[in-house]
């Protein structure tokens, strides 16, 4: 049994489908579940309670833990993600479950996200950073020790055919449909890359079925290509046959907004992946793997289809 804890959305559900290649037995958990393959089994769960948790793993060879908590809010993040990792973990150690966990890569030094790798310093400066940094230390403290078997599998900013939450979904993909202009944070002329979701999902499912993948963290394949934040937006314009038209969303105002509109707040925090060059560098998985990542016009074109 493979079981995805938090089935459905922008990676579970086309990780469910890559799944197949290697097993007909896949449990889908979340509150609503809902079946992506024939032989799907489906399980109702509130993955924040320790007993439903519990039974969500029981009897699973392979645990992927895809589960997303409110994008914005620093304090549920807080709240919910050091509990959750703990009791997976213990989970996974009681059922002799492998661990896959699906990470981002908000922990890593501000200072060294122009060519993020594998071994790029852990040095978070943002609240959801520190307890990124802090869950993804339980799972590697876990394998370092010989107690526990699992991956990270890390990606960058994603988009995708079921990624409409992303943020180049919300603020340039779905604003240029409407006719309206696009938004881009900071600076537009600073590189930006990545990660298409049909890639994240082929490699999790890839990385969690090979053996001497584990008790290693990886970056999840990403294309290379050093776009900007004006160059995707004329791209998308382009494929939508639409005028490349933008505004930016300056820093300063982010914190200004912050005193009334407490998802701005949040979002000026990480506003920092915006105003320098962010490129996220999957080498080792591609060499390891032999695989060349989706170019961002043929992804864009997928998602517009």
């Amino acid at each position: 049994m493979q079981t995805i804890l938090g089935g459905g959305g922008a990676v579970g559900t086309p990780l469910a489908k890559e799944l197949q290649t290697f097993t007909n037995k896949i449990r889908i958990v979340n509150r609503n579940p809902e079946r992506v393959n024939e032989t799907d089994m489906l399980l109702s769960a509130d993955l924040t309670h320790k007993k439903e948790l519990f039974k969500a793993v029981e009897g699973s060879e392979i645990v992927y833990l895809t589960l997303g908590f409110e994008k914005y809010s620093a304090k549920v993040w807080r709240r919910k993600w050091p509990v959750l990792m703990k009791r997976t973990i213990e989970a996974c150690k009681k059922y002799g479950s492998k661990l896959v966990f699906f990470d981002n890569i908000y922990m890593y030094d501000c200072a060294a996200i122009d060519n993020m790798t594998e071994q790029t310093v852990i040095n978070p400066c943002s609240r959801k950073g520190k307890i990124r940094a802090e869950v993804a230390k339980m799972v590697t403290d876990e394998f370092q020790q010989n107690e526990l078997n699992a991956v990270i599998a890390r990606s960058a900013d994603f988009y995708g055919p079921q990624a409409g939450n992303s943020i180049l979904g919300q603020t340039v993909i779905q604003r240029l449909e409407k006719d309206k202009k696009a938004l881009w944070m900071a600076d537009t002329k600073k590189v930006h890359n990545f990660t298409f979701t049909l890639d994240a999902a082929k490699a999790t499912a890839l990385l969690g079925n090979t053996p001497d993948a584990y008790n290693q963290v990886w970056h999840l394949p990403t294309d290379h290509t050093k776009l900007t934040g004006s160059e995707w937006i004329e791209l998308i314009a382009k494929e939508l046959d639409k005028k490349p038209a933008y505004r930016t969303l300056p820093i300063w105002l982010m914190k200004a907004a912050g005193i009334f509109v407490p998802m701005m707040r949040e979002l000026k925090e990480m506003a920092y992946q915006y105003d320098r060059n962010y490129f996220f560098n999957s080498a080792k998985f591609e060499e390891a793997f032999d695989v060349s990542p989706t170019t961002p016009i043929a992804g864009i074109r997928q998602v517009l289809r």
